[in-house]
């Protein structure tokens, strides 16, 4: 016998599809996958973090290192870096708006990116996480094998610290537990280009509108200003920052679809078709 459904329900059940189906577009793997994902962008970050600022790098090879690159860039006649910061300096206001976003943007907007590439293009998610973990296993290697000063180590060329004059806080001055996490010869390869870039080629063929398109599309530029204008980074470093993105992408796409479930680490493989 079948019993008349009562008005109050008839609209609840209709209620909990939509909500359902919105959980199911939100959370295709549900609520685990979403812990887990970010439980390993944490520790990975961690583990990244600590092995960058534990690095037993002598200073006196840093600084030669940093001097290797000005000696190239000069030979290149690509050495402006100095010029490129004098002129931004002429404003006070975008110095520190540079400041900020050197001190930022790297983290927002690749946590930003990472949040709606997972939650509105999920099917792409994990292709990007690869992306940015290869990227890091590349700039640790580099960064214990070639050691670099920035730029703003080097007053002697006129380079000036603008991110500790905006902050008050130089990296010499940190605690001893704040220095544990911080590498000051981390310069090569920039990875603020590599992120940028990596977030970027990945966003520009997700998004629609025509102003974000041009935003991601300038957002590497904008980046690459930031860090020569703030004398955190050489050209070099960004140029190799690029390259960095770039192996990055190729490798990610190239093991996408032939890596181990392990290498995947979710249920639903990552594709390497657009």
């Amino acid at each position: 016998m079948l019993y008349p459904v009562s008005p109050m329900l008839a609209r609840v059940l209709p209620a909990a599809e939509r909500l359902r189906l919105a959980q199911e577009r939100l959370l295709p793997h549900g609520w685990v996958d979403v812990v887990f994902q970010a439980s390993l962008f944490a520790a990975y970050y961690m583990v990244y973090s600590l092995i960058r600022g534990f690095a037993e790098v002598n200073g006196a090879i840093a600084f030669a290192n940093a001097r290797d690159l000005i000696h190239i860039e000069r030979s290149l006649h690509i050495f402006v870096e100095p010029q490129i910061q004098a002129w931004a300096m002429g404003s006070h206001a975008l110095m520190d708006v540079a400041s900020w976003l050197y001190l930022n943007a790297q983290t927002t907007v690749t946590i930003a990116a990472i949040l709606y590439v997972y939650f509105k293009h999920n099917e792409r998610f994990y292709l990007l996480r690869n992306m940015l973990g290869i990227a890091m296993t590349v700039a640790l290697v580099v960064y214990a094998i070639f050691p670099t000063a920035p730029p703003r180590f080097l007053p002697e060329w006129g380079f000036v610290d603008s991110v500790a004059a905006f902050t008050g806080v130089r990296v010499e001055h940190l605690s001893a537990s704040m220095s544990a996490l911080v590498n000051p010869y981390a310069a090569v390869p920039s990875m603020h280009v590599a992120f940028a870039l990596i977030i970027s080629s990945q966003l520009l063929r997700l998004v629609r509108a025509r102003a974000l398109k041009t935003a991601f599309a300038l957002y590497p530029l904008l980046i690459t200003f930031v860090i020569i204008a703030t004398a955190n980074h050489f050209i070099i470093d960004a140029v190799l920052g690029a390259l960095t993105a770039l192996i990055s992408v190729l490798a990610a796409y190239r093991l996408a679809n032939y890596g181990p479930f392990a290498w995947r680490l979710t249920a639903a493989p990552a594709t390497a078709r657009g």
